[in-house]
């Protein structure tokens, strides 16, 4: 399967609809019409990493103002990474039903440079001229060479035109985990790695901070790769850290129990003897 993108108009949509205005004006011989289009100039990505049953998990919130030219029905396919749960997709604030794409067509994978993903699916229909559209789901963190790695697919090509030449994507990455050796990277069609502009806030958790800016004419950027390493040992599982502080203490309470009772023992039997 090509690049998908949080919103795609398939392929024969697209076309149809294409041909359908051009035609209209040829037959009536109307003036130039607009085609139909859309438009983000802005997104947002929320992120929070955190341990979850021993396990790194990200939980998303995306957050995408659309503004419609000409479509009152929208197919939408999103890639989801391995193991992605909780999803759920809001149309101006009412949740919308989602299908399993890949499940129903298991060989239609979404290529990305961490592996493929399968799709989820859904309509958007009634759309208005200015719409926004928010999806939320969270997936188990990859370790990918000894490094935890998640990535976010970006492509917002078919948002951008000469009237609308500009997107931003903004990233706010909350690390609910002490981590070392942070790379964050874009990640191009050819797979090749390059690195972006980022901050992270001092504290814990600490944010890490990214924009990407999309211009029309120009090559994009591509997906965005964050990686990192942490700590597993004291923060995968805590529980076995309390586990063995109370086995030491109960260990150490009965050390003591069964030496002042021998003492005691002790102590009796000279009584006895004298």
């Amino acid at each position: 399967m090509q690049k998908t993108i949080k919103i795609i108009l398939t392929a024969t949509l697209i076309v149809l609809m294409v041909f359908s205005f051009s035609e209209h004006r040829y037959i009536y011989g109307l003036e130039s019409e607009p085609e139909p289009s859309l438009s983000m100039p802005v997104e947002y990505v929320n992120y929070t990493v955190a341990w979850v049953n021993g396990s790194l998990w990200a939980k998303i919130d995306g957050y995408y103002p659309i503004y419609n030219s000409g479509f009152d029905l929208l197919p939408m396919a999103y890639p989801t990474p391995p193991g992605t749960t909780n999803i759920a997709i809001r149309l101006d604030g009412v949740e919308i039903p989602w299908s399993n794409y890949t499940g129903i067509y298991p060989e239609d994978l979404h290529h990305t440079g961490i592996g493929d993903w399968p799709v989820i699916y859904a309509i958007l229909s009634n759309v208005s001229d200015f719409f926004v559209l928010e999806i939320h789901y969270e997936h188990p963190i990859q370790v990918i060479n000894s490094s935890y790695m998640f990535l976010y697919d970006l492509n917002i090509a078919p948002y951008l035109s000469p009237s609308a030449n500009t997107s931003i994507a903004h990233f706010a990455v909350t690390m609910d985990v002490n981590f070392t050796d942070l790379n964050v990277q874009t990640v191009a069609l050819d797979e090749s790695l390059h690195p972006i502009y980022y901050t992270v806030t001092n504290g814990y958790p600490s944010t890490i901070s990214v924009q990407m800016v999309s211009e029309y004419g120009r090559s994009s950027l591509g997906d965005l790769l964050f990686s990192f390493k942490t700590e597993t040992n004291s923060e995968q599982v805590p529980w076995m850290d309390w586990l063995v502080v109370t086995a030491v203490a109960m260990l150490s309470t009965a050390a003591i129990i069964f030496l002042l009772y021998s003492r005691s023992k002790k102590a009796k039997q000279r009584q006895g003897l004298s």
